[in-house]
């Protein structure tokens, strides 16, 4: 990890408390609304699973949020050492409006498969596919898109 750092996309502090709260409120109240007053015994069962999954998943996010995304001259990386792309293997950025990205981020195509990966809120990656954003801010996600694809337009001759 000696390479110099070129972009580096972190969740505020603000947006990460907002996304888990608002996730966790999401699961207390279906919760709540399960026990105050217990609908038939299946809707009773969906309110708890999905109540429950809601606060999994923001404690998921709270953990998940605590690291950063790192961009150096070979390799996309999350703080916690794992690696999430090589620079080297992603064949096409996509920003569009339309696009199956996260929220203020972009989605990366790779030229080959990786390990389906997940760490909600900051990125995933799904086969070829991954996915930088969530409760990341937009400036930090622009920025980092802007120079891998300057970098991939220099790799392939386009620039």
């Amino acid at each position: 990890m000696s390479e110099e750092v070129l972009a580096k996309i972190e969740a505020s502090g603000v947006r990460r408390v907002m996304g888990v709260g608002m996730l966790g409120c999401i699961g207390l109240v279906l919760i709540y609304i399960a026990m105050s007053t217990p609908p038939s015994v299946g809707w009773l069962a969906f309110l708890l699973i999905v109540g429950f999954a809601a606060l999994w998943l923001s404690w998921r996010m709270w953990q998940a949020t605590a690291f950063h995304i790192e961009l150096t001259e070979t390799e996309l990386r999350s703080s916690d050492g794992s690696l999430i792309a090589e620079v080297a293997e992603i064949e096409a950025l996509d920003r569009g409006f339309f696009a199956f990205k996260p929220s203020n981020g972009f989605l990366i195509r790779l030229s080959s498969r990786g390990p389906r990966a997940w760490f909600p809120g900051l990125w995933w990656r799904a086969g070829r596919r991954i996915g930088i954003g969530g409760v990341t801010p937009g400036s930090q996600s622009k920025a980092m898109s802007e120079i891998l694809a300057a970098m991939i337009a220099q790799r392939t001759g386009k620039l």
